[in-house]
Order: structure tokens, then sequence, then C-alpha cells
């Protein structure tokens, strides 16, 4: 009797033992993990932006937490407390790209100037992201998709590009220029090729800001090409080509770019 309650004792520790073994091993790969935060706006988030396509470029040891929200702009992601939340995430890296809801017409909660609040405001996402230990990337804005007569893009983002930029050097940051790039495939596949990239939006008019489909991870390889030059250390975390299965029939899928906040802070 003694050896059976002796060897039902031994089963039950050794299940102990390798439950807890297993639960370490998990903890450990998790906080092993790199940790990237994006923030910004529609044109970075899963739905109608880059981000949902520079998640299937990562290797399984890296975890993305997208906090783009719809609309917002490099003060008002402050101003709401969404760039509190992506804070408090406690990521490695953290890509910051707005332009778009800076311009003007947007409004006084979400205008910036160029010259002067856009880069203050950009110098505050760098300090506080350095504050906390984490590395910032500053990414240029994705071009709108506004062609003249001669095929070339009508730019309006220039000004904010320019003054992050600037930020990026006087503060020695690694800067992706999506701006540039953007614009560069784009004129040369030219204005019809470049239309396949538009969702339609709710005026039933050509969305030539957002991303559909496919689009989603034709920008965000951009992204990823130059990272893997400019954050050199995160190239072996990047893969040479997405993830087939998450990206497989994307542009059967319709995709709906709302006002609403649709940020989730989800991992991919």
């Amino acid at each position: 009797m003694n050896q059976m309650k002796l060897l039902q004792a031994f089963i039950a520790t050794t299940i102990l033992v390798a439950g807890a073994s297993i639960a370490l091993a998990q903890n450990s790969a998790n906080a092993t993990k790199i940790r990237i935060v994006l923030v910004g706006d529609s044109t970075v988030n899963d739905q109608g932006g880059w981000g949902y396509g520079f998640k299937q470029f990562l290797t399984p040891d890296v975890e993305v937490f997208n906090t783009a929200a719809n609309g917002r702009s490099s003060k008002s992601f402050i101003d709401e407390g969404k760039w509190t939340n992506a804070l408090a995430l406690k990521g490695d890296y953290y890509f910051i790209q707005f332009g778009h809801n800076d311009e003007p017409g947007k409004g006084p909660t979400r205008e910036t100037d160029p010259a002067t609040t856009y880069p203050q405001f950009l110098a505050k996402y760098v300090d506080e992201t350095r504050a906390i230990g984490a590395k910032p990337v500053l990414v240029t804005s994705l071009t709108r998709r506004m062609f003249d007569a001669a095929g070339k893009l009508k730019p309006s983002l220039l000004p904010y590009v320019t003054a992050m930029k600037r930020v990026a050097a006087e503060k020695n940051v690694p800067l992706i220029d999506l701006h540039a790039s953007s614009v560069a495939l784009c004129e040369k596949i030219g204005p019809e090729e470049a239309a396949k990239f538009n969702p339609t939006g709710k005026d039933g008019k050509p969305d030539t800001t957002h991303l559909k489909g496919e689009a989603r991870v034709v920008f965000a390889r951009l992204v990823v090409d130059e990272l893997r030059v400019k954050v050199p250390e995160l190239a072996s975390h990047l893969l040479a080509e997405p993830n087939p299965a998450a990206v497989k029939n994307l542009n059967d899928k319709p995709v709906e770019v709302l006002e609403k906040d649709e940020s989730k802070n989800t991992k991919n």
C-alpha cells in the first residue's frame, strides 16, 4: 500500500515538474521575442495600410503590435492617449509614421505645422521611445496616388516628409523613406497599374490613399527592403518572401476603410 502511494506521489510530482518545464519554456520563448510596435494612421494599420503586409515578412521570433488608428495625426494620437497605450506595450522597436492627417484642412484637433509643431511631436515620439529603452524608427508618409497628365504623382506630403527627415538627422534616428520608394514604384508602373491598388471609397470613387488586397504586401516590401539596410540588426528576422498562406487570395477580400478607430493593439 505504501509502495502504491509512493508511486502515485512520484507520478504526480513528475507531471507537475513536466508542466512547469513546459510553462517555463513557453515563457522563455515569449520573453525572447522581438517586439515591434507600429504607430501611425490608416496608411499603417492592418485594414487599409501596409501593417498587415509587414507582419508577413517577419520570422516567428518577432511579434508586431499595430496601434495605428484611422484618421489620427502626430498630434491627435498623443492627445487621445494612444501614444501612452503604445508605450505601455514595452516594445523593442517603434515604427512611427504620420503626415496624412497633419495636413491643412484636417481641423484643429489634428493639424500640425511642418515647420514647427510636427517636428516637435516627432521629437517627443523619439525621446519617449528611447526613454523606455526602445529604438525609434521614423517612416515617411506613404504617397497618395494622384497623377497629373504626364503620369507623375502630384505631391502633397513633401513638407511633412522633409520635416521628418530633418528630425531623423538631428536625432540620429533610422529613417525609412517610404514616401520616396512608393513614389518611385507608382511612377514606374504608371497610373493604370497603380489604380489596381485603390480600394473603392464610400462615395464609389477610387480611394487613392489607402491600399487594398496585395497592395498591402507590395508597399510593406518597400519598408522591409530598406529596413534591412537602415536597421541591420533586424535583417536576419526579415523574410525574403511573405508568408504565402497569409497573402493568398488577398485581392478577393473586400477592404473597407472606416473613419472610426480600428486600432486593436493586436499582434501577429
